[in-house]
This record gives structure tokens, sequence and C-alpha cells, in this order.
């Protein structure tokens, strides 16, 4: 029997939460499978460990989970811990290193969920948003000098090289190709950044000719969220930089009906380093302890971690299972305009799985 080594990393809020909920369903699934079992490692790593030891992970963090087949992320944030430090010191010191240079948002309307946009459904939204996930406006490039004085300067520089930029256009026309309508939009803001944005456009020129049977269009990224609203089943796969993907992702799960659901894989497509896999909603101090965080985010992560190790059916399976459970509005939390708790929707997921003959 093959077993996945697993790193759970909850971090912080309802990290720890939705992390425990989703080991628990994939626990669950794999006994309903019967093929495959995972070793779940936990990794302590987070403010609170920040609070203890002055860093968010081990100097050797990354050398302890390096050899995992996955890792399943929670959040990382904190009301009493700056954002730069959180995000910098946690995620973005395993994104980086690991080279997660593709960061994959899928967006529809799940059974059951109600889209704040007027008429529309399934089918009129169903998404992936291709983020660039190692460079950009992340590349952590810049400083400030003359702290605190009158002539104060700070300054963040989004480095762009065209072997990024070729990777993640490549890998996002080829994962439109990999989808019925074949239809991808290219996010720019070139007629402002004249630069790296303007190469940004030319490789992706370049890169479409490679895919011929791929239909692109190109969009300035505040005019595509204007088409997000309006014009929604115009839109299929979606690449853009490091920060409008961020920021357009946030505006999908939205759409789709809240952020509680919403996945994310952030993929070394080369398995070099191991992927990472993540519920987009982020920590949620507001709600922590209350035991009415969403998991479903967390358990679709888990159907694109399965995925990508390999267990297609085992993925469709949990993706059934999910649907099931969101299409039965007792079992929406408040997220969602319902009362359910975490627990409820967890065990639902799990009674799904067990009753799955498909």
């Amino acid at each position: 029997m093959k077993t996945y080594k697993i790193a759970a990393i909850p971090g912080d809020g309802i990290g720890t939460e939705v992390v425990s909920a989703g080991v628990e369903v994939l626990q669950a699934l794999a006994k309903r499978d019967g093929g495959f079992a995972f070793k779940v490692d936990d990794f302590d790593w987070g403010s609170e460990y920040y609070k203890k030891h002055g860093i968010m992970m081990p100097e050797n963090g990354r050398d302890q989970i390096k050899d995992h087949d996955a890792i399943l992320f929670g959040s990382a944030g904190a009301p009493d811990v700056p954002d730069h430090i959180t995000l910098w010191g946690l995620r973005l010191a395993i994104c980086q290193p690991f080279d997660q240079y593709a960061n994959v948002r899928p967006t529809r309307i799940l059974p059951g969920i109600t889209s704040p946009l007027r008429n529309v459904n399934d089918k009129e939204l169903d998404w992936v948003i291709v983020r660039e996930n190692s460079e950009g406006e992340y590349a952590g490039v810049g400083g400030r000098a003359h702290k605190g004085l009158p002539i104060e300067v700070a300054t963040d520089v989004a480095m762009f090289t065209r072997a990024g930029v070729e990777r993640i256009m490549r890998f996002a026309f080829r994962l439109a190709q990999s989808r019925p309508r074949k239809k991808i939009t290219v996010v720019t803001k070139s007629n402002a950044q004249r630069h790296a944005m303007v190469m940004w456009d030319e490789i992706a020129v370049e890169i479409a000719k490679e895919f011929p049977d791929v239909e692109w269009d190109k969009m300035l990224v505040d005019a595509m969220t204007m088409r997000m609203v309006m014009r929604p089943e115009t839109i299929d796969t979606v690449v853009a930089t490091n920060l409008h993907a961020d920021i357009l992702s946030d505006l999908a799960a939205a759409l789709a009906g809240s952020l509680g659901i919403a996945p994310t894989g952030n993929l070394n497509p080369e398995r070099i380093f191991p992927s990472m896999f993540e519920p987009i909603h982020g920590s949620a101090f507001d709600i922590m302890g209350k035991g009415i965080a969403n998991p479903i985010g967390t358990f679709w992560s888990a159907v694109m971690m399965l995925e990508h190790l390999g267990e297609p059916k085992a993925a469709a399976r949990l993706m059934r299972a999910i649907e099931r459970v969101t299409a039965d509005k007792s079992l929406h939390s408040p997220d969602l305009g319902g009362k359910a708790t975490t627990r409820q929707v967890t065990d639902a997921v799990c009674a799904a799985l067990a009753g799955d003959n498909e």
C-alpha cells in the first residue's frame, strides 16, 4: 500500500481548526479507498512559535519537510504580530525556496451556494486563476533608509525575469489547453507599468504561439475586475502576476459565495520540492475558537493535493462528498449564511465519503 507523507502546518488562527478537520477527512478518505494511506507529521510553526523563539519556523524547518510528499497549510497572521513577519517568516519562507512558482486557484459555484451575482449559476462561473508565485511584486527586493526622519524613503521593486514569466505562461496555457473551453485571459497593467509588464505581454504573445488550439485575450487588471462581475461567463483560465492574481482570486472567491470555500495549490510542477495546499481565507482571529470556521476550503485544497499526488479517483470522491454537503443548506457555516459548525460539516463530509459508491 502506498503511504503518502504529509506535513501539516496549521499556523495561526482558524488554521489549527481547519487543518485538523482536513487531516480527519483525508484519513476517512484513505480508509474508504483502501488503496493508500497517509502519514501526517504536525509542525507547530506560526505566531505562537514566533513569540517563544523570535522566528516563525526553525532555521532548519524546510529541511524537516523537504522530503514529504505534500504540505497541508492553514494560515499565517496574528493581530499582535506584524503581517510582514508572519507572511515572510512562514508561508513565503516555504513557497519561494521550494520554488512553488505556480499558485493555482480554482473557482466555481458549488451546489447549494448562491453567488452574490444576479442570475449566475454553476455554469456561468467556472474559472481557474493561475498566479505567478515566485517573483513579481512579492520578490522582496527593496528597502528603507532614514527611518523616522522627514526624508525617510521606502522602496519595493517588482522583479520580473524572462525565465519566471515564460514558465508561468507556459504552465497557464497548458492548463487552459487541458480544460474543455481551451481559453485563457492574460492579465496585465502594461499601460502604466511600461517595462516589466510590457515584457510580460511580449512573452505572452511568444508562448501563445506554442498553443495554437488555445484561444487567448489580454485585459488590464482594473478592467478584469469589472469583467469578473459583469461578464463572468466569458472567463475560463486566467494568468496574472503575484499581486494581481492575489487580489483577483479573493474577488473570485467572494463572487463564488465565500472566501471560506476557496482552495489553493502552491505547486512546484517539476516536483523537485513538495507542493503546498491551503485554503485562502487567512487566520480569521475574529472567529477563532468558536468552532464555526468553514473547513470546505481546506477540503477542496485536499482535493487538489490528491490530484497532484496522482490519486484522481480519490480526489473525485472527495469532491463529490464536498458537493453533497454544500448542497444541503442545513450544513452551511455562518460565512455562507447558515449555522453549521466546523464539526458538523466535517462529520457530514466523512459520512458522505463512507456512503460514496460511484
